[in-house]
């Protein structure tokens, strides 16, 4: 069992749970049946099951999106929100646009809690998208961080992740240390390629205005005026974690992506990721975004393949 103690902000509680025609909080309810939910003042107060009560947090938070942007909302939208159908609001209004990337291509957040991530970084310099494979996390931060180097709100990019599982052990590679890398970066410079013309991306990878490293070249280092990618950080451990959280300078940005559920550390070593997820999750300046498979925009199937994943889980 897990508690959560939601609290209503961006919108006056007022508005949230005061609606003439139809009752927020019997359609929260309706969705989530096994739940407890108890109103005090500004707050919602759930308990129950772990991966229900962060399925609601999440729910909740896409409805204060909504509802802050929309003085209609109805019921309908409501429960399509808190049912997991959400994204789909978010795809009629044919996205949120973050830049123009190649060939004058629109990058754009698909997704509410992609849009929070997004507009996570305009009050906080600290960033964990934490969520399932697929679900856009790595995208959505390069494309903000590409942005942030064309709007010059900072001087480079530094897109980093553990090479080899925890070990980082890339000795037995063959090649240069480039050439061992690449095989562990390559969702990265997939990215950036949509987003940077080839020519402009290999003088900004030659000069140091964009680099791609492995987490252990980031200790010692202190990042000043860049904007720091952490991937799959849910394959630190906690020296690691704590080692690259503290490299932040001046006028930095930092995110940190990750997936719980494909951790590869040994079965007794903490998950840098996870304890970040408890240890900072009341910090100022630091924000969690948590996504879901409603994020998912890669082929359908894949969408089920994380369901049958999560029943089974459940059921085991």
């Amino acid at each position: 069992m897990k508690k959560l103690e939601y609290f209503i902000k961006d919108i006056h509680p007022v508005e949230f749970f005061d609606k003439k025609n139809f009752d927020v909080v019997k359609i929260i309810n309706n969705n989530f049946p096994s739940v407890k939910i108890i109103i005090k003042g500004d707050r919602i107060v759930a308990n129950g099951d772990e991966a229900l009560i962060v399925q609601l947090r999440i729910r909740l938070d896409s409805l204060i999106i909504i509802m802050k942007d929309n003085d209609s909302i109805n019921d309908k939208t409501i429960n399509s929100i808190l049912s997991g159908q959400g994204e789909k609001l978010i795809s009629s209004l044919s996205g949120k646009l973050i830049l123009h990337g190649v060939g004058k291509k629109k990058i754009k957040a698909h997704t509410i809690n992609q849009i929070k991530i997004v507009d996570a970084f305009i009050n906080n310099d600290m960033v964990f998208a934490i969520g399932p494979a697929g679900t856009g996390k790595t995208y959505t931060g390069i494309a903000v961080a590409v942005k942030a180097l064309k709007d010059k709100v900072v001087k480079k990019i530094i897109l980093t992740r553990p090479a080899v599982e925890a070990g980082e052990s890339l000795g037995f590679l063959p090649g240069d240390m480039k050439e061992k890398l690449d095989p562990y970066m390559q969702p990265l410079y997939d990215a950036l390629k949509e987003m940077i013309e080839t020519d402009r991306l290999e003088d900004y990878m030659k000069r140091g205005v964009i680099e791609i490293a492995p987490l252990a070249y980031m200790r010692g280092r202190t990042l000043d005026n860049a904007f720091v990618i952490l991937d799959e950080g849910q394959n630190t451990t906690h020296n690691q974690m704590k080692m690259f959280l503290t490299r932040m300078g001046v006028n930095a940005k930092f995110m940190i992506n990750g997936d719980p559920g494909q951790i590869d550390l040994p079965r007794r070593v903490m998950s840098g990721l996870k304890e970040a997820n408890l240890v900072l999750k009341n910090v100022e300046g630091i924000k969690m975004i948590y996504l879901d498979d409603s994020d998912v925009i890669r082929h359908q199937v894949v969408k089920r393949i994380i369901e049958a994943y999560k029943n089974s889980e459940h059921t085991n």
